[in-house]
């Protein structure tokens, strides 16, 4: 199974070749949408980003679509709702959001070539990879006697740094005894900031932790996230950026008064 990867940036088509080839799937990328429609023929698959520099993308899966039967996943960080309808009304087979993890995206490339197989230029490939399995790699449990009520992780305490209060229980954060609500990843990444105040985490190392290790796409996501959360806080100082490496949660002055 080839899949043509149609991506501008080289960094994100290289991460996707190999992402793809641990999975068993040979692939090849092109960076503009008239390279990606002379090579159709031997692909089995596109993954097409909608920012292109030649043609727009929703354009660019119309032509493919004319010319070919061939699944088509838009990868894209352009998410409006008009985006992701247009680009289905085109003839997009799956539209996948940026970031996203690279089981995601295998699960969501195992599915479109699953309904795709009543085609006769892309039915099933004997040599197609095996389902990929999340669960493969865990151990089968050993049994002894009678089944035992699973273990409870012990509780993690609250986390706290002058008003801020993370409770990882509850998954809530209180500033000044008062709830404020926040997003999961919003929670995530306050709370790796607050077990260690004052200390800088890289950009990279949030990005692992709080999104995925594979992830893909841009990291402003990251600072868009710090902005809401510094909003949120009541205070701008709280989250300080140490330019070129990443962030660390620092008390505000006016905390102390």
């Amino acid at each position: 199974m080839n899949i043509l990867i149609v991506e501008d940036d080289d960094r994100i088509a290289e991460a996707l070749k190999q992402t793809l080839r641990v999975h068993g799937y040979e692939s090849n990328y092109v960076g503009t949408g008239a390279a990606a429609l002379t090579r159709l023929a031997d692909a089995g698959l596109v993954l097409l980003d909608l920012g292109l520099p030649d043609l727009d993308g929703h354009e660019v899966c119309r032509r493919i679509r004319e010319l070919s039967c061939v699944p088509v996943i838009v990868l894209s960080g352009r998410t409006e709702e008009l985006d992701r309808v247009m680009a289905l009304h085109m003839g997009a087979d799956d539209f996948v959001a940026k970031p996203f993890s690279r089981y995601e995206l295998v699960a969501r490339i195992q599915a479109v070539l699953r309904r795709a197989g009543g085609c006769p230029q892309h039915a099933a490939d004997p040599a197609a990879p095996a389902p990929v399995s999340l669960e493969t790699s865990l151990p089968e449990p050993e049994l002894h006697g009678p089944e035992q009520p699973p273990l409870q992780p012990p509780l993690q305490p609250p986390l706290q740094v002058g008003p801020i209060r993370l409770d990882p229980r509850t998954r809530k954060l209180f500033v000044d005894g008062s709830e404020v609500h926040i997003t999961r990843k919003e929670f995530d990444l306050l709370a790796m900031l607050l077990e260690e105040p004052g200390a800088v985490m890289e950009r990279q190392d949030i990005m692992c932790r709080v999104w995925d290790e594979n992830w893909f796409g841009s990291t402003r996501t990251l600072d868009v996230h710090v902005g809401s959360l510094r909003s949120k806080l009541g205070h701008t100082e709280w989250i300080e950026t140490v330019r070129g490496v990443g962030y660390r949660l620092a008390v505000p002055a006016a905390t102390h008064a």
